[in-house]
């Protein structure tokens, strides 16, 4: 069974276990000819009817409730259920250390960016908060991925079977979600025993604005750590305050970095060859036991197909992630390392946290099937400081303001020169929108009155002027 929610797997592009070479199609999951000898209508019919029996069996929380791709009633009430019947709610006095942290730690940053605080809010969340306010952002995330991988089942019927199926291939749909409902829950539920802030995995994953901690598991993240739990407070809450800054005051950067996983996400193919061999010996009765529906949709896993449209969103993706976790570190290191003495070795705990399958890692490779590489975290960081060192604050900050001026990939491994740039003047053109567009325009004027045209209509007109006696002589 795989372990990745949504049947991703960490296979090779090129592993070609015989696709194709099968009886039947080799990628068509509804070969259900036994050996591949060809479309059977009784037995479709048979698990159709077995499979509408399970839906009606299992109740409307299950069955209905959400009829998107992915039933996130079911992923909602299972990822409690993993929290145990009973969370702690915050108490006032822990709300009061949460805000008390943010508003230090709020007041160091002034002098370490030119971004002032973004956080509207600062709360104090439990898992189940963490749960519920950050589901929105997870549809947004994971509705691509889904709707792609059911789209590829409906594509994968034979013709004999769509006219067959009718109104029953909503089933079908109510079938993938509830798989995708099932195992969205189970991964959001371990990850909210694990998450320190809203930003933890370094996407903007709750309300815009809102600044938020989980002191229930900072309290267990500080367990073993020789620095005292007030001052982990403060240096997470430090992280989760610039994350903020940055996120409020660079208006384009939450879109592009939820669209970077959308994007990748439309363009998945998959290869459906071992859910075509769960199919050859499927029983349809055992359509009728849950458990044994959960067992056959884990079944091996999914092999998504990587395009080159693909490879260039995740590379974007990954950089800007990078980007945005090395800013913050340099960022937060610059505000709180004198006056947290342990602050280098909570950045350094951070990080390996990250690196050896933290929350983000895990994340991205279960939910959405993206891998990300924690070496470019590092030396993203590495240029940020470099950047600061040579440029200054507010050259480091500029390059913020348009997507274009950012650093790539390539940057990160060799950083010089996107910093001779940045010092020559790279990242001024956008400082000012209004003066570049008034620029813009004088140069196109001057262009305009300079063009050979003009001059040649100058000159026909001067010539004209010149012709014939002045007046008043003959």
């Amino acid at each position: 069974m795989s372990d990745f929610p949504f049947g991703f797997s960490q296979g090779g592009d090129d592993d070609d276990r015989g696709r194709g070479d099968k009886p039947g199609g080799g990628n068509n999951p509804f070969d259900f000819g036994a050996g591949g000898a060809g479309f059977d209508p009784a037995a479709l019919g048979q698990m159709l009817t077995s499979l509408g029996q399970m839906l009606s069996g299992m109740g409307q929380g299950v069955a209905g409730g959400d009829a998107g791709p992915v039933n996130y009633d079911v992923a909602k009430r299972l990822a409690r259920q993993q929290l145990g019947k009973t969370v702690p709610p915050v108490t006032s006095a822990t709300a009061a250390a949460v805000a008390d942290a943010a508003h230090l730690a709020e007041l160091w940053l002034d002098d370490a960016t030119t971004f002032p605080a973004g956080a509207t809010s600062t709360v104090a969340w439990t898992a189940n908060d963490w749960i519920e306010k950050t589901l929105p952002t997870w549809q947004r995330l994971c509705d691509p991925v889904a709707q792609q991988i059911s789209g590829m089942w409906t594509a994968g019927l034979p013709e004999e079977a769509r006219e067959m199926a009718g109104p029953m291939m909503g089933m079908l749909g109510q079938m993938g979600g509830l798989a995708f409902g099932s195992q969205l829950g189970q991964a959001l539920g371990q990850l909210a025993k694990e998450v320190l802030t809203g930003t933890d995995i370094g996407l903007p994953l709750g309300p815009a604005g809102t600044a938020a901690l989980l002191p229930t598991a900072i309290s267990q993240f500080s367990e073993g750590l020789e620095q005292p739990e007030s001052e982990i407070m403060v240096f997470l809450a430090a992280r989760e305050v610039a994350h903020q800054r940055l996120f409020v005051h660079v208006p384009w950067l939450r879109q592009q970095v939820l669209g970077a996983v959308e994007d990748y996400a439309r363009g998945i193919t998959m290869d459906f060859s071992a859910l075509e061999e769960a199919a050859r010996d499927l029983d349809p009765s055992a359509l009728t036991d849950p458990s044994k529906l959960e067992e056959i949709l884990s079944q091996g896993s999914f092999e998504p197909q990587t395009t080159p449209e693909q490879k260039q969103a995740l590379d974007r993706l990954e950089t800007l992630l990078a980007l945005i976790e090395g800013w913050v570190q340099v960022v937060v290191a610059a505000a709180v390392g004198e006056r947290l003495p342990g602050a280098g070795a909570l950045a350094e705990t951070l990080r390996r946290r990250r690196a050896t399958g933290g929350p983000a890692e895990q994340t991205f490779a279960t939910l959405v099937g993206l891998e990300l590489r924690p070496r470019k975290l590092r030396e993203a960081a590495t240029l940020w400081q470099r950047l600061t060192d040579d440029a200054g604050i507010e050259a480091r900050d500029g390059v913020w303001a348009h997507p274009d001026l950012l650093p790539d990939s390539a940057d990160l491994d060799a950083p010089a020169g996107f910093i001779d740039s940045v010092i020559g003047g790279g990242a001024g053109a956008f400082d000012d929108p209004l003066a570049q567009l008034a620029a813009t325009e004088a140069a196109e004027r001057e262009q305009a009155g300079s063009s050979p045209e003009n001059s040649s209509e100058q000159a026909d007109d001067e010539s004209s002027g010149s012709e014939g006696p002045e007046p008043g002589k003959e």
